[in-house]
């Protein structure tokens, strides 16, 4: 099983599990597609706590993913191991193209070593798990990932852990996806995507079980903005119990559930059918 249950041996292990990543066939890196992450620490160039609840954390090295994939167009390649990446929720795939390239991308699921990987912007290719083409030329109802939101600018949306899109019908300049949040978009049939689903699909089961694994992560605890003062939060002050009669929010007033975060002034909401619902609230977002 991919999750792994640990025994009650303690509080910490009591609702703790693990990922064994059973995919994972590769356990060292390619150093040639290693790039350093600095930490900020949520501060800005002047020091500024701009960020909440960042700091600390294992030390990381980033894996440089090709997210577009346009110069290998034609160009045939093969899976040289599935790696775990410590920078998102799924694993990546080590490709080795036939003029000896080495590139990572998003593993889809089911990728195994010895595998071959096509990419295509003139024409079709076979719809197989991992193959990257132009929406125009994938069949419709295929589930797709690394999706291109804007041709040639690299994939955008599904990249984590599990999720897909659903390719449900193409007219005239734009195929109709159905994302994993239930929102219904139009999107540029020029566009690229890559057939399959994201591997790593139990990812979302995994219980850390006790902080001290958050903090590893680089998360710092928050404190309630009801907990706070007046002038530090919009829901402080006061007893400590009162919401003062406003729905949750931010420390700069925005709000936290069920609000508005789509920016009304880019021209994509113009490509939405139907907008992805809350499940907490039934507010559209």
């Amino acid at each position: 099983m991919p999750i792994r249950i640990y025994k009650k041996t303690s509080a910490g292990r009591r609702n703790a599990s693990v990922n064994t990543h059973a995919e994972v066939t590769k356990f060292t890196p390619e150093n040639a597609l290693l790039a350093p992450r600095p930490k900020s620490g949520g501060r800005n160039h002047h020091g500024k706590v701009t960020a909440r609840g960042i700091g600390g954390g294992v030390k990381k090295m980033y894996r440089l993913i090709d997210f577009k994939r346009k110069d290998r167009d034609g160009v045939v390649g093969k899976v040289v191991g599935i790696e775990y990446d410590p920078n998102r929720s799924c694993h990546i795939a080590l490709i080795e193209y036939t003029d000896g390239e080495r590139r990572y991308i998003i593993a889809p699921l089911g990728a195994k070593d010895g595998q071959i990987i096509e990419c295509s912007t003139t024409g079709p290719v076979e719809p197989n798990p991992g193959n990257c083409m132009l929406l125009a030329h994938i069949p419709t109802g295929l589930d797709v990932h690394c999706v291109e939101l804007v041709p040639g600018k690299g994939a955008q949306i599904c990249r984590s852990a599990g999720t897909y899109a659903k390719l449900t019908n193409k007219e005239g300049q734009f195929a109709t996806l159905v994302m994993p949040s239930g929102e219904v978009r139009l999107v540029p049939v020029t566009c690229r995507a890559t057939v399959g689903q994201v591997g790593n699909p139990d990812h979302r089961l995994r219980e850390l079980g006790k902080a001290g694994l958050t903090r590893l992560m680089g998360r710092r605890p928050k404190t309630r903005g009801i907990a706070k003062s007046h002038h530090a939060h919009p829901l402080g002050g006061g007893s400590g119990r009162s919401k003062g009669n406003r729905p949750p929010c931010g420390p700069t007033g925005v709000h936290a559930k069920g609000g508005n975060t789509r920016d009304r002034r880019k021209h994509s909401g113009k490509l939405i059918i139907r907008r992805r619902v809350s499940k907490r609230y039934g507010q559209k977002k």
